[in-house]
Formats: structure tokens, C-alpha cells, sequence
């Protein structure tokens, strides 16, 4: 149930409740520090690694390691998640063939096939990138196939009543209207790219945040593991909003209709 936008709690800014999130995330930061300080650092000593891996140059060549992967990984997944779930919804045949090993490897976590891939690529980069590729392709594919599915039947119907060709209804009516379903699929992409990005990395990388935070947990750095979370977290967060922006770009009218 939502509360009223006459209410006291919906007057009160968005930034504001940001601060309080924050705010109380910090204490039971400081709680746990301080009843379990064998599994959490201080806010201080987190700070303080973090400024000394920036200092040195190894938490940026960390990150910039994990970005390739990351958007290397997920770019390709995306490339090749839309046209595959466009073809799953208007070839029926296709889809018969191809959804049920979609749904397969679906199930599968990234773990339980990670060393066949570092068989068959390597422990290079492209093993890496295959990992997050098959991770972010596999939810991304299920998502765009849904959405597409779901159109509105009465718009092509009424594309059809007006003469439009089949060329002209999949470019101004299909695509339009599965945009929204491109997008929450970017996003859950990115999310599994990063999800997945910890467990690609326990391929013998030597630089990614996943190797970081492998190292300084088998050293008992729990400043710097810590650290590393906090850091893949707010990289989830930077995507969230970069795909948050292309949705109020692209989808704006989505709000007008519903207005």
C-alpha cells in the first residue's frame, strides 16, 4: 500500500532520504566493525585503503581491467541478444530450436562451466569475456523475447488496417514499442555482467577488482576486500543510472501516454 502524496513522508526530498539511507548504513557499518572486526574493517581503515590503492595506481589499473571485461562481455551479449529474441518471436521454427538450450544454460551458474571455457579459450582475456558474455546474453535474450512478445497486438493490427508493409510495422511499431524491454534488459545485462565479473576473474587474472578482493581475502586484508565490494557496488550503481538516463531519453513517452 503507498502512502498519500498529501502525507508528511512524501514531502520529504529524495536527497534527504539518501542521507538518512547512508546515514544508517554507516552505523551498522560501524556496529559490525566493531562487534565482528574480524570480517569487517572500520569505515576509517576502508578510507584509508582506498586512498593508498589510488595513490599508487593499482586500484585504477584494477577497475580499468574489470571495465574491459565488464563492457566487452555484455556489448557483445547485447549485439547478439537482439536479433536472436526478434527472430525467436517471428520464426517459430527458429524459436522451437533455440529456447530450450536458452533455458538450459540458463539454469547452469557461470561457475559450473567456467574451467570448459578456460579450456577451450585460455586463461586470457577472452575467457574473461566469454564468461560474462554467455551470463549477461543468456538474460538479456529471455527479457527482449518476452517484451517483444508482449506488443500490443491492437497496434499492429491497426498498422495493417492502414496499409503499412511488413518493413515499415517492425521498424515504427515493434522496435518502438519494445525500446522499454531493451532497456530493463541493458539493465539486468549489466547486473549479471557484474555479478558474473567476480567469478570470470578466477581465471588467473593478474588485474580486475575480482582479483583484488580474492588476494586480500586469502591475506586477511579486509580493508581492502571490503574496499573492492564497496567499489563493484557503486559501478553497479553508475550503470543503473546511465541505463535510468537512456530510459527517460528513449521511453519519455511511455509517461505521457500514462499521464
Amino acid at each position: 500500500m503507498r502512502l498519500k502524496k498529501s502525507s508528511f513522508w512524501s514531502k520529504i526530498p529524495n536527497w534527504v532520504w539518501l542521507l538518512i539511507s547512508l546515514a544508517v548504513a554507516l552505523v551498522l557499518w560501524l556496529i559490525l566493525s566493531q562487534t565482528a572486526s574480524s570480517v569487517f574493517a572500520t569505515p576509517a581503515m576502508t578510507v584509508q585503503k582506498f586512498i593508498a590503492k589510488m595513490q599508487d595506481g593499482t586500484l585504477p589499473a584494477h577497475i580499468g581491467a574489470s571495465l574491459f571485461r565488464v563492457i566487452s562481455g555484455f556489448a557483445l551479449a547485447f549485439i547478439c541478444a537482439i536479433p536472436i529474441a526478434f527472430l525467436m518471436v517471428w520464426y517459430d521454427p527458429f524459436r522451437h530450436v533455440v529456447e530450450p538450450w536458452i533455458q538450459f544454460v540458463r539454469n547452469i551458474p557461470p561457475l559450473a562451466y567456467i574451467y570448459m571455457v578456460i579450456v577451450a579459450a585460455g586463461v586470457g582475456e577472452a575467457s574473461k569475456v566469454i564468461v560474462i558474455f554467455v551470463a549477461s546474453f543468456l538474460v538479456m535474450v529471455v527479457t527482449i523475447y518476452q517484451g517483444v512478445k508482449g506488443v500490443d497486438l491492437t497496434l499492429l493490427k491497426a498498422a495493417r488496417v492502414l496499409g503499412a508493409k511488413q518493413g515499415d510495422i517492425f521498424v515504427k511499431v515493434i522496435i518502438p514499442a519494445s525500446t522499454p524491454f531493451i532497456l530493463v534488459a541493458a539493465r539486468l545485462g549489466l547486473s549479471a555482467s557484474l555479478t558474473t565479473l567476480i567469478a570470470a576473474e578466477l581465471t588467473g587474472a593478474s588485474k580486475g577488482l575480482g582479483t583484488m578482493i580474492q588476494r586480500s581475502s586469502g591475506q586477511y586484508d579486509m580493508g581492502t576486500m571490503l574496499m573492492g565490494i564497496i567499489v563493484v557496488g557503486i559501478i553497479g550503481l553508475i550503470f543503473e543510472q546511465i541505463v535510468k538516463f537512456l530510459e527517460r531519453r528513449f521511453t519519455g513517452w511511455q509517461e505521457t501516454v500514462q499521464q
